[in-house]
């Protein structure tokens, strides 16, 4: 189960805490367990802090706090604080990321269901498309965005497996595995019952909840070498 650690303090040194921090990231490097954190600044209390420090599990926080360059550290943050900083431990009991929800959908109800009603609830409507099998601005708007997914359910009985995703700032990545079999005519290539496979990475951009920009890149040499396109290299 992911763990977090809360700090709160006090501090009117916080330049000085931002280089401590980077010091133990980098002296304690292939040692420890932290995944993630983050700091927030009290807008009301310019000098009050909150650091959210990630786990995998509290197992491995505590194998953290054995290390010694926690301990220094710990000796060093205390000195530049305004007191002695408070400490919460909290396992996480839910944790979603609501943009990666929003990608989801775009994958599996728009891609793999045909579902183009989502497209107008999870699509800006200025959507930007960058695929490298396209013309630029073929695929963008929410008109564009269902023309393209159009095109590849007619052509193929599609799905993917979504391998990996990461989440930051305004972005989603999400690297998968398409697997497919040719139904219908794809870029002049008649029906041929093949069933093909390619890996590619998409990211997102999201912007009020909605898809923004898209960047699709896959491995297209690889798809018209197993479909016998002749020009393929």
């Amino acid at each position: 189960m992911t763990f977090v650690q809360v700090i709160d303090y006090e501090t009117t040194r916080f330049e000085e805490m931002n280089d401590l921090i980077d010091r133990w990231a980098q002296r304690a490097s292939g040692r420890r367990t932290v995944t993630h954190t983050m700091i927030g600044r009290d807008r009301e209390a310019r000098t009050h802090y909150l650091d959210l420090v990630e786990f995998p599990s509290y197992e491995d926080a505590m194998r953290n706090s054995r290390l010694p360059e926690t301990d220094g550290m710990f000796q060093e943050m205390v000195a530049l604080c305004e007191g002695m900083p408070k400490f919460m431990n909290l396992d996480v009991v839910r944790n979603e990321y609501l943009d990666k929800l929003v990608v989801n959908r775009i994958f599996e109800d728009v891609a793999e269901k045909g579902d183009f009603a989502v497209v107008d609830e999870c699509v800006a409507a200025d959507y930007v498309d960058h695929d490298i099998m396209a013309a630029p601005g073929t695929g963008d708007g929410r008109q564009g965005m269902k023309r393209t997914m159009g095109m590849w359910r007619d052509a193929f009985d599609f799905s993917f497996d979504l391998h990996r995703q990461i989440a930051e700032g305004d972005c989603v990545s999400t690297l998968w595995t398409w697997t497919g079999t040719q139904k219908g005519e794809f870029m002049g290539v008649p029906p041929t019952g093949k069933d093909v496979t390619m890996s590619g990475c998409t990211t997102f951009r999201i912007e009020n909840g909605q898809v923004a920009e898209g960047w699709w890149y896959y491995d297209a040499p690889g798809l018209m070498r197993q479909m016998g396109m002749t020009d393929a290299s």
